[in-house]
């Protein structure tokens, strides 16, 4: 059996099992479902953990590894280099401009009644609004200041914190660097960097092995905690963003292929299904990372050299589902607490979700700050976040496949974009 079939099967019996434990077997009744959900809990974080901690030591060698060669082919970083941000920002406007239109159009948080009073006392929003106030109290200079680490190694320790940016612009600026003083192509440094990034996708192979009764613990524990209202909690807000994703994917993406990718959409969602199953499950880029790059070697055939620089890079720093998302939460909370946002407030929202969506952290959960300072800076009360949060995973898992999705999507157009005389020079470089 195929490891992707393996893999959505582990997803759908998890789902399944999950939702019968849920109505069947309620923890307040059954106390050995404690017991077993303690057990997937453990399997679950094992594979999380073997892939999380490989995950720093292999953003930095590849990112490192990557600007160096293309930087010493002739031309290849700028050309590179250029197209991954002209791409990034194109797909990001548009995601935003498609939240924009669908959450407009559709309206779903119109009327909504709730319990102002209850929701504001929730502990995680409690915990999120903290969090975001940080964020909103840096003056706008910070943020590009941010960008420059002041300690690496502690920006590296921090990195799921928030300081991954910061620490892949230190790989960037030291891998160029690299190239200038390095000139010979074996050089013991080049080695021992190939040799880190090999070490890395050797762990990750091993904990392939372990993604399919993972996926399913991890899924299982969701479905139980959430039961079918994970599905069902403010389904309207769920189907607005997930027709706005799947515009991006089926539509958007489509387009780009067929038009600069110069292939068939279909047969590259086909190629990529592996990638997609990690990603929902995980709702993690950085947990995939280390499946898409192979995917995107050994399948799409995509040159190493441009796979390791932009499929890590777009790790933290496309995403398109972040940003689509966050724009749709933020204009549903306007409408929810009655906000008329002026068509220049609405424009601002579009250019903040595209910023907050290269700095959303590439971890479940990573963007729920971020949101909430897009919610303050246009007058939408912090609280009304809570109004999400029960269906939030589900739509993470949902966005996180859109966000990885864009990241093979731009590394396919770059390689054909670049010409193959730029591709042959990667090679030969």
């Amino acid at each position: 059996m195929k490891q992707h079939t393996k893999l959505l099967l582990g997803f759908i019996f998890g789902v399944a099992l999950g939702l019968i434990g849920f109505y069947y077997f309620p923890a307040k009744e059954m106390v050995f479902m404690g017991r077993v959900t303690e057990v997937f809990t453990f399997v679950g974080a094992i594979f999380l953990r073997m892939i999380f901690m490989v995950t720093i030591p292999l953003i930095l060698a590849a990112l490192m590894l990557g600007t160096m060669e293309l930087s010493q082919g002739t031309g290849g970083f700028g050309k590179v280099g250029s197209r991954c941000l002209i791409f990034t920002v194109v797909l990001s406007g548009i995601a935003a401009c498609i939240a924009l239109f669908t959450t407009n159009t559709l309206k779903p948080g119109a009327g909504l009644v709730f319990d102002k009073a209850a929701l504001a006392a929730n502990s995680g929003v409690l915990t999120i609004a903290k969090n975001a106030t940080a964020a909103k109290d840096k003056p706008w200079f910070q943020y590009l200041v941010d960008l420059l680490p002041q300690n690496p190694i502690d920006s590296a320790a921090r990195a799921f914190q928030g300081e991954i940016i910061a620490m892949m612009v230190f790989a960037l600026f030291f891998g160029w660097a690299l190239s200038t003083v390095i000139k010979e192509e074996n050089h013991p440094m080049t080695k021992v960097l190939d040799a880190i990034f090999q070490a890395c996708m050797k762990i990750i192979a091993v904990a392939i092995q372990l993604a399919p009764v993972a996926i399913f613990c991890i899924v299982f524990n969701t479905a139980y905690r959430m039961g079918a209202g994970f599905l069902g909690n403010v389904a309207y807000f769920a189907f607005v963003v997930v027709l706005g994703l799947l515009i991006q994917f089926f539509v958007v993406y489509s387009i780009v292929l067929i038009t600069i990718g110069k292939t068939n959409p279909f047969a590259f969602y086909k190629q990529c299904r592996e990638v997609y199953v990690y990603a929902f499950s995980t709702a993690s880029s950085n947990a995939t990372l280390p499946v898409a790059l192979k995917c995107a070697t050994d399948v799409l055939k995509i040159p190493p050299r441009i796979a390791r620089f932009v499929i890590t890079i777009g790790a933290s720093a496309n995403q398109n589902g972040s940003g689509l998302y966050e724009g749709v939460v933020v204009l549903f909370m306007a409408q929810v607490f009655s906000v008329d946002l002026t068509v220049g407030q609405q424009v601002q929202v579009v250019l903040m979700s595209m910023l907050a969506g290269v700095g959303t952290a590439g971890i479940p959960g990573g963007s729920l700050p971020l949101i909430v300072v897009l919610m303050v800076n246009v007058g939408v009360p912090a609280e009304g976040i809570g109004l999400i949060l029960g269906v939030d995973r589900f739509l993470d898992m949902c966005r996180t496949t859109l966000n990885v999705a864009g990241d093979l999507v731009i590394a396919k157009l770059i390689t054909e974009s670049v010409g193959q005389e730029a591709i042959d020079q990667l090679h030969a470089s």
